[in-house]
C-alpha cells in the first residue's frame, strides 16, 4: 500500500495541511507499539500514517462508505491495520480494550458529546493517553450550519475548544497538553501574547493529548 492510493484530498491534510502536526503532537506521549483507536477514521489515511509510525491502529467510522473504501485500499502484506464500521456511540469492543485513542473531528459532532466522551473513554486501558482534535470556531464546517437561522434542519459542529476542555476536567481526565491549529496567515506572534481563551477563539482546530 503506498500514499497514492488514499484520497488526495485526505493526502494533502495530514502532510502539508491543516493535520499535518497531529502525528508528531501523538508521538509526543504516545509509544510505538500501543493499540490505537482511530475514530471517526474517514478515508483512513490518518490511520495509516498512525500504522506507518509503528503503531497497531483500527480505524472505525460511522459510514459504510468510508471503510468499505479503507479496506479496499489494504493489501494481503499489510498487518496491524484494520477498519470496522461502528457507532462511537456504542463501540462494539470490551472495556480497555486499547492503549490509546486518536480522535479528530469526530466528537464534536454527536448530539451529546459527553455521552460519546463517556463511551469512548470506556474502551481505553487505565493510563491510555487520547489524542482529540476539536474544530475551533474559524472551520469552515461550523460556517455551513447557517440556514439553521432560517429554520432549516443542518448538521451543526455542538462544542467548542474550551467546552471540550471543561467536560474533560469534569469528568477527572488529565489534559496533559495541548495546542492550536491556525489558518494561513495567523503568525505565532499574532497569538503569544495571547490568554489561552482567546487562542482557542481564534483556532481552527485546538489538538488536546488527556491521559486516562
Amino acid at each position: 500500500m503506498s500514499d497514492a492510493k488514499w484520497h488526495d484530498q485526505a493526502r494533502e491534510m495530514w502532510d502539508s495541511g491543516s493535520r499535518k502536526t497531529i502525528i508528531p503532537f501523538f508521538e509526543q506521549q504516545v509509544p510505538k507499539g500501543d493499540s490505537v483507536l482511530d475514530l471517526g477514521c474517514g478515508d483512513g489515511y490518518g490511520s495509516y500514517k498512525l500504522w506507518h509510525q509503528g503503531y497497531e491502529v483500527t480505524g472505525v467510522d460511522l459510514s459504510h462508505e468510508m471503510i468499505s473504501f479503507c479496506q479496499s485500499r489494504l493489501s494481503e502484506d499489510i498487518e496491524r491495520l484494520k477498519f470496522l464500521q461502528a457507532d462511537m456511540l456504542q463501540l462494539p469492543f470490551e472495556d480497555q480494550s486499547f492503549d490509546s485513542l486518536m480522535a479528530i473531528n469526530s466528537l464534536e459532532w454527536t448530539e451529546v458529546p459527553a455521552d460519546a466522551f463517556k463511551e469512548i473513554s470506556r474502551v481505553i486501558k487505565p493510563g491510555g493517553y487520547m489524542v482529540f482534535g476539536i474544530l475551533g470556531p474559524t472551520a469552515g464546517p461550523r460556517n455551513h450550519s447557517y440556514r439553521r437561522l432560517y429554520g432549516e434542519e443542518v448538521i451543526c459542529n455542538t462544542m467548542m475548544p474550551w467546552e471540550f476542555e471543561k467536560m474533560a476536567q469534569e469528568q477527572d481526565i488529565e489534559v496533559v497538553d495541548s495546542m492550536g491549529v491556525y489558518k494561513q496567515g495567523v503568525q505565532t506572534n499574532h497569538i503569544n501574547q495571547l490568554s489561552h481563551e482567546l487562542k482557542q477563539s481564534l483556532s481552527f482546530m485546538w489538538l488536546f493529548i488527556l491521559k486516562k
